[in-house]
């Protein structure tokens, strides 16, 4: 018998898979943190035979590399991937065996060129198989196709077309369905209208690329839909074709208000943990407000100059734990240092800065000529619904624009205030008299204040 078990990763959308026959196991797509999998495996008291991945990953850094050099598993990628790093070379229609696991290898480009989907059976053969998918065949849509150069969109995406629909024909409908993207990553594509689980008969019930006979349509629909994603991704696949080293999660060296403030002084990035509210209250000048949450190190990422030296202030030292353990999924492995305390204590007698949070209302009803409102969405938001007269620029792009921004008061929303309470405080962090909308943007549509 089969069984799977899946780690899910909620703050980047992603999932890993651990398959085992109850002796043996497989993991497929592991993140950085592996010490979530080492647990599991012993708790279940596993051996680990395979480490399996569908992709050289776009929106992570794998942990697969070291997961099977700690455990002396076989690590399992495409021959045609250029790694530099011994594997288990595989491709289209190899089969590998773990315990009474048999894995074999489908070709499903589209994601990548050299995308692979692994079926795993166990047992009786009578019993239907499960499919891991990666960003194959995703539940209810397929994963985009233009992260690994824009100029190979259209062929990647009629690629992504082929792969779900042989996948969703060659394979019996009670197999189950994982993939590793879908949950919320910006590695997905296309209208996601599954669950948090399926089979190849649900996709061939609700997947855009199954249900849609044309593939022209299907092309023109996926890449109309293509949103912005995070500038970290440029560095994601390079450091998986290395073979990503091993991550350092203890406590960060100690820094006094001093150390702090010459940090700052540098141009270094601060950055604040606690809640948009507290930030807005009271803060370093000078320091960056990221609430640590589901969203934290995708946003982070986006926003930071790449290996600028960070530094992080939290409430306590377990929301630094935190966020160092997000961090290192997208390969900011280890911050300066950190300091936590009272805002008060860590200034140590420099002034703080604080600005106010207001809400649509207290939009509507101020001064049209005393401000400017900043709408830090991304385009295809913007595109749908905006506030009249609003100054338009998405937070990746606000640090560069500065320049086009008046030297009046900036009134900043997005579209439930995460992005916006960010985006305040880089222009805060630049001067500027802000104002953070920490409201949702359906309340500024009830109020008749866009168009």
């Amino acid at each position: 018998m089969l069984n799977v078990e899946v780690i899910a990763t909620e703050e980047l959308g992603d999932r890993s898979y651990l398959a085992h026959d109850g002796v043996v196991a497989i993991v497929v797509d592991p993140q950085r943190d592996i010490d979530r999998i080492e647990a599991l495996l012993a708790e279940r008291g596993l051996t680990l035979a395979l480490v399996v991945e569908t992709h050289i990953h776009n929106d992570y850094v794998t942990g697969g590399h070291q997961l099977a050099a700690r455990t002396g598993a076989r690590y399992v990628v495409n021959a045609d991937d250029p790694v530099t790093f011994d594997r288990t070379a595989v491709r289209a229609g190899d089969e590998l065996t773990a315990g009474n696991m048999t894995v074999r290898v489908v070709a499903t480009p589209g994601h990548t060129f050299t995308h692979l989907a692994y079926v795993i059976s166990a047992g009786d053969p009578s019993t239907a198989p499960a499919v891991f998918t990666g960003g194959s065949l995703l539940y209810g849509s397929v994963g985009r196709t233009d992260l690994v150069d824009p100029a190979h969109t259209d062929e990647l995406t009629r690629a992504q077309y082929h792969s779900a629909r042989h996948l969703a024909a060659s394979l019996p409908g009670e197999a189950a369905v994982y993939p590793t993207h879908g949950f919320g990553s910006f590695c997905s594509a296309g209208p996601a209208v599954g669950g948090p689980s399926g089979t190849i008969a649900d996709e061939r019930a609700r997947n855009d690329a199954v249900l849609e006979a044309d593939e022209d349509t299907f092309v023109t629909r996926l890449v109309a839909g293509l949103t912005a994603y995070p500038a970290y991704y440029a560095h994601m696949a390079p450091a998986n074709l290395a073979g990503p080293g091993p991550i350092d999660l203890s406590p960060l060296p100690t820094l006094q208000p001093r150390e702090l403030a010459e940090r700052i002084a540098a141009g270094e990035w601060v950055v604040d943990l606690r809640d948009r509210t507290a930030y807005a209250a009271e803060h370093l000048t000078g320091s960056i407000g990221i609430g640590l949450g589901p969203q934290f190190a995708t946003w982070l990422g986006w926003v930071i100059p790449w290996n600028t030296p960070l530094t992080l202030i939290g409430e306590n030292t377990e929301q630094v734990a935190d966020a160092q353990r997000q961090l290192v999924r997208i390969g900011i492995d280890r911050p300066e240092g950190r300091a936590t305390g009272t805002i008060d204590a860590l200034a140590d007698g420099r002034p703080t800065r604080s600005y106010p949070a207001a809400t649509f209302d207290d939009l509507r009803s101020g001064r049209d000529e005393d401000r400017v409102i900043v709408d830090v969405r991304r385009d295809d938001e913007h595109a749908v619904a905006h506030i009249r007269g609003a100054l338009h620029i998405p937070l990746p792009e606000l640090a560069d624009r500065l320049g086009e921004l008046p030297v009046r008061q900036l009134w900043v929303h997005c579209q439930s205030a995460y992005r916006a309470s960010i985006g305040a405080s880089l222009l805060d962090r630049a001067g500027f008299d802000v104002v953070l909308i920490a409201d949702e943007f359906p309340h500024a549509q009830e109020l008749g204040l866009t168009e």
